[in-house]
């Protein structure tokens, strides 16, 4: 049996690709269909030309119909970092760097709130159209949430290729198991794509040739970036770092990106390869 949604897949020879007229030929059961045309940015038309291999998969989501093809872009060689540039991943800002970028999370949590009253609203209907509507809004959300991933990491690896630095991410896999949260805080710790931005990043970085270590995220909210000490009190609230040794003040993000950096550096430092002369 089939499902009335399944991708067909097509390979070269029951479809061809006419790039420069952007359309399709495309063999169906009554016959080839020619001159369809498709649509794509100029970026992904370059893509699609350069590197497109294998099959080609024909799927139709609310109504529309979508051709998804398969690219192998080949990886750059990584080069030799100056600097690890640290990456704090959260909530409350979704991603915050040690060189000063920070990407606050202020709409996309609002964006998700709304989306949640929205979707307890059609659930308590429980009709046919309100369980339309919530696929629907679901699938709105998710490539919402996917956009807003993209831009920041493609804003985190240009920023990394342009000052020819590394990137350091926080290992943070099985985080929610590890976290004990109240009821009210575990729909935003679960509607919270971190690894969803994680790969952006990772593959954006391996394309563009960046280097990106992944290291262990303890303690690096409660240690000083500039005294190295650590304390569970030198969170002063939510935004607010303050050592209890050394006195200073910083962002609480702020100060893990740079601690998330320095372990990066480490880490690079220790895995790379000995650049020391063999003995003769």
């Amino acid at each position: 049996m089939f499902r009335p949604e399944a991708a067909q897949p097509y390979d070269d020879r029951c479809l061809s690709w006419q790039y420069d007229a952007a359309t399709v030929s495309v063999w169906t059961v009554e016959g080839r269909m020619k001159n369809i045309p498709f649509a794509c940015s100029p970026g992904a038309l370059k893509t699609l030309q350069a590197h497109r291999q294998g099959e080609s998969d024909l799927v139709r989501r609310d109504g529309v119909f979508y051709l998804i093809a398969t690219c192998e872009v080949s990886e750059a060689e990584p080069y030799e970092p100056g600097r690890f540039i640290g990456v704090d991943l959260g909530i409350a800002a979704i991603a915050t760097t040690s060189t000063g970028y920070k990407a606050a999370g202020r709409g996309l949590n609002r964006h998700r709130r709304r989306q949640l009253e929205l979707r307890r609203k059609l659930q308590n209907k429980r009709t046919k159209s309100a369980k339309r509507l919530l696929k629907k809004r679901r699938r709105s959300e998710k490539r919402h949430a996917a956009n807003q991933n993209h831009i920041i990491a493609k804003t985190i690896v240009t920023e990394a290729e342009r000052t020819s630095s590394g990137i350091a991410l926080e290992n943070l896999k099985g985080i929610r198991q590890r976290v004990r949260l109240r009821k009210p805080q575990r729909v935003a710790l679960h509607s919270w794509a971190f690894a969803q931005l994680t790969d952006f990043i990772t593959y954006k970085a391996k394309r563009a040739g960046v280097p990106v270590v992944f290291v262990d995220p303890a303690y690096t909210s409660q240690q000083c970036c500039e005294c190295g000490h650590i304390d569970n009190n030198n969170r002063a609230s939510q935004s607010v770092f303050l050592c209890r040794n050394c006195g200073v003040v910083a962002h609480a993000d702020r100060n893990a990106s740079h601690n998330i950096a320095r372990k990066g550096e480490a880490a690079w430092t220790a895995g790379r390869e000995s650049r020391v002369p063999a003995t003769p």
